[in-house]
C-alpha cells in the first residue's frame, strides 16, 4: 500500500482512466455524454496523457460498443504505408501488392476508428481521409468502385493543429471535419494528486504490500513527467522489477527523476548541464530495455517513432552508436 493517499480511489465513471482531478473528471463526464452521438471527436493532449484510453471510453459508451474499435498511430508509418493500412488496396495495385488488402476503415465498419497522432499525417493521406469523411465510402487503391462504410472517427494529437493549418501542414477543411467536439487532456504535472492513485493502480493487487516512503512520493509528485502517465507507468514497472524490499525509497528512484537534466562532469570538476548527452544515454537505455523495439521505446518515452529515428540519426552523425 502507499504511505501517501492510501486507501483512496478515483470516482468511478466506468472508465480505465484513473483520476480525482476535477478538470479531468469533468472531461470524462463530457466524454460519456458525447458517446451517444455520431460526432467526430478530437482529443488533444501531450503524449502519454491517456488519449487512447479516453477514445475507447467513448466507444464503450456508444451505440457502437458491440462493434470493433481499431487504432492506428499516424506518425508510425510512412505516408504510402499509412494510406495502405487505412484504405487497403487491390492485388496488383502496385509493385509488391501480391494480395488484396482490406484497410482499417473497411475492417472497422460499424465501429470506431481511432486515429492517433493525426497531426503527423501527410497532406496526401489527409485528402483521402477527408474524402472518406465527406462521402462515407472507402476506395481501395486499384479498385474500380468505392465501398460504403459506416465508421465513427475519433482523432488525437499532441500538436497544435491550428498552427499546423496556418503553416500549411494540415488541411483546414479536414481540421474542422474531425473537430466537431474537442477534448483537451491535462498533463500529469498539472494533476500531481493523481500520482499516488496511478501508482497504486499500476502496482496492482499482486504488489499491494509494496510501500512508498513520503519522501520518495514527494519526489515523484515534484517531477514534471514529460512522458506523462506512460512514463510513470514505466517507472512503476521498474520498481516492481528492481526493488528487493517492501519499501520504495528515494534511493530506488532513477537519477533522471531525482535530478532531471543535470549530469556531473567529474572530469572537468564542475557540474554541467549536458542535456544532449543525458537524452542520448536515456534513449539508448530505453532501447536496450525494449531490445531494440523502436515503437515500444518511443511510446515509453512519449515521442513519435519518427522523432526517435530523427534523434538516432543525429546521434549517429555525432558519435557512432
Amino acid at each position: 500500500m502507499l504511505d501517501s493517499s492510501a486507501g483512496r480511489s478515483a470516482p468511478s465513471l466506468g472508465t480505465q482512466f484513473v483520476t480525482q482531478d476535477p478538470t479531468m473528471l469533468n472531461l470524462l463526464q463530457m466524454a460519456t455524454r458525447i458517446a451517444g452521438s455520431e460526432a467526430t471527436v478530437l482529443i488533444q493532449g501531450e503524449s502519454g496523457t491517456g488519449k487512447e484510453v479516453v477514445a475507447k471510453h467513448i466507444h464503450r459508451h456508444s451505440r457502437r460498443h458491440a462493434r470493433p474499435v481499431l487504432s492506428i498511430n499516424c506518425g508510425a508509418l510512412q505516408e504510402n504505408l499509412l494510406m495502405s493500412e487505412l484504405f487497403g488496396h487491390e492485388k496488383g495495385a502496385f509493385t509488391g501488392a501480391i494480395t488484396q488488402k482490406i484497410g482499417l476503415v473497411e475492417a472497422v465498419d460499424g465501429g470506431t476508428l481511432f486515429l492517433d497522432e493525426i497531426g503527423e499525417m501527410g497532406l496526401e493521406a489527409q485528402a483521402k481521409l477527408l474524402r472518406f469523411l465527406q462521402e462515407g465510402e472507402v476506395h481501395r487503391l486499384g479498385a474500380k468502385a468505392p465501398i460504403k462504410v459506416n465508421v465513427r472517427v475519433i482523432s488525437a494529437t499532441n500538436k497544435d493543429l491550428e498552427s499546423q493549418v496556418k503553416a500549411g501542414k494540415f488541411r483546414e477543411d479536414l481540421y474542422y471535419r474531425i473537430n466537431t467536439i474537442s477534448l483537451r487532456l491535462s498533463p500529469l504535472r498539472k494533476r500531481p494528486d493523481d500520482i499516488p492513485l496511478l501508482i497504486q493502480s499500476f502496482l496492482g493487487a499482486e504488489n499491494s504490500a509494496l510501500r512508498i516512503t513520503a519522501s520518495a512520493m514527494a519526489i515523484l509528485k515534484r517531477y514534471r513527467w514529460p512522458g506523462n502517465v506512460r512514463e510513470l507507468q514505466n517507472t512503476v514497472e521498474r520498481f516492481k522489477i528492481l526493488v528487493d524490499s517492501e519499501t520504495i525509497t528515494e534511493n530506488d528512484i532513477p537519477f533522471n527523476i531525482k535530478s532531471p537534466g543535470l549530469e556531473m562532469d567529474y572530469f572537468s570538476g564542475a557540474a554541467t548541464f549536458l542535456l544532449e548527452n543525458v537524452e542520448r544515454r536515456h534513449i539508448l537505455r530505453v532501447l536496450e530495455h525494449f531490445r531494440g523495439n523502436k515503437t515500444k521505446a518511443a511510446n515509453a518515452m512519449g515521442i513519435t517513432v519518427k522523432t526517435l529515428y530523427n534523434k538516432l540519426a543525429r546521434y549517429q552523425k555525432e558519435v557512432p552508436i
